[in-house]
Protein backbone atom coordinates (compact mmCIF):
# COMPACT_ATOMS: atom_id res chain seq x y z
CA UNK A 1 0.00 0.00 0.00
CA UNK A 2 1.12 3.81 -0.61
CA UNK A 3 1.65 6.05 1.97
CA UNK A 4 -1.08 8.38 -0.15
CA UNK A 5 -3.87 6.07 0.16
CA UNK A 6 -3.36 6.51 4.17
CA UNK A 7 -4.91 9.91 3.71
CA UNK A 8 -8.14 11.14 2.94
CA UNK A 9 -8.32 13.33 -0.06
CA UNK A 10 -11.54 16.17 -0.57
CA UNK A 11 -12.36 17.75 -3.23
CA UNK A 12 -15.68 19.80 -2.80
CA UNK A 13 -17.36 22.87 -4.93
CA UNK A 14 -16.53 25.74 -3.22
CA UNK A 15 -19.95 28.27 -3.73
CA UNK A 16 -17.63 31.22 -2.47
CA UNK A 17 -14.78 30.83 -4.77
CA UNK A 18 -17.05 29.48 -8.06
CA UNK A 19 -14.81 26.54 -8.07
CA UNK A 20 -13.69 23.00 -7.06
CA UNK A 21 -10.77 22.83 -3.98
CA UNK A 22 -9.12 19.98 -3.01
CA UNK A 23 -7.79 19.76 0.22
CA UNK A 24 -6.11 16.54 2.76
CA UNK A 25 -6.73 17.37 6.38
CA UNK A 26 -4.27 16.17 8.85
CA UNK A 27 -1.35 16.25 6.11
CA UNK A 28 -1.06 19.81 4.27
CA UNK A 29 -2.11 22.98 4.74
CA UNK A 30 -3.85 24.17 1.65
CA UNK A 31 -4.34 22.35 -1.33
CA UNK A 32 -5.40 22.92 -4.99
CA UNK A 33 -8.66 24.42 -7.01
CA UNK A 34 -9.93 24.80 -10.50
CA UNK A 35 -13.10 24.32 -12.99
CA UNK A 36 -12.84 20.75 -13.52
CA UNK A 37 -13.65 18.03 -10.52
CA UNK A 38 -11.31 14.94 -12.00
CA UNK A 39 -8.63 17.39 -12.79
CA UNK A 40 -8.80 18.99 -9.42
CA UNK A 41 -8.41 15.27 -7.93
CA UNK A 42 -5.35 14.17 -9.70
CA UNK A 43 -3.66 17.37 -8.88
CA UNK A 44 -4.53 17.19 -5.35
CA UNK A 45 -3.09 13.07 -5.09
CA UNK A 46 -0.02 14.53 -6.93
CA UNK A 47 0.72 17.32 -4.11
CA UNK A 48 -0.30 14.71 -1.69
CA UNK A 49 2.70 12.34 -2.80
CA UNK A 50 4.98 15.49 -3.40
CA UNK A 51 4.25 16.43 0.49
CA UNK A 52 5.20 13.17 1.53
CA UNK A 53 8.01 12.87 -0.21
CA UNK A 54 8.90 16.39 1.31
CA UNK A 55 8.26 14.33 4.57
CA UNK A 56 10.99 11.48 4.00
CA UNK A 57 13.83 13.63 2.13
CA UNK A 58 13.55 15.84 5.44
CA UNK A 59 13.50 12.50 7.40
CA UNK A 60 10.12 13.39 9.55
CA UNK A 61 7.79 11.40 10.57
CA UNK A 62 4.66 11.54 8.96
CA UNK A 63 1.26 12.79 10.14
CA UNK A 64 -0.96 10.26 11.54
CA UNK A 65 -3.33 8.55 8.92
CA UNK A 66 -6.84 10.07 8.46
CA UNK A 67 -8.18 7.22 6.04
CA UNK A 68 -9.80 4.09 7.70
CA UNK A 69 -11.96 6.31 9.85
CA UNK A 70 -15.42 5.96 7.65
CA UNK A 71 -15.53 9.49 6.60
CA UNK A 72 -17.90 8.60 3.77
CA UNK A 73 -20.41 6.69 5.54
CA UNK A 74 -19.99 9.36 8.58
CA UNK A 75 -21.32 12.08 5.96
CA UNK A 76 -23.83 10.71 4.16
CA UNK A 77 -25.30 11.03 7.54
CA UNK A 78 -24.88 14.52 7.74
CA UNK A 79 -26.83 14.95 4.50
Amino acid sequence: MKDSTRYVKIVEWSEEDQCYVGSSPGLLYGGCHGDDEMEVFGELCRIVEEAIALYKKDEKSLPPPTSGRDFANKLQNVA
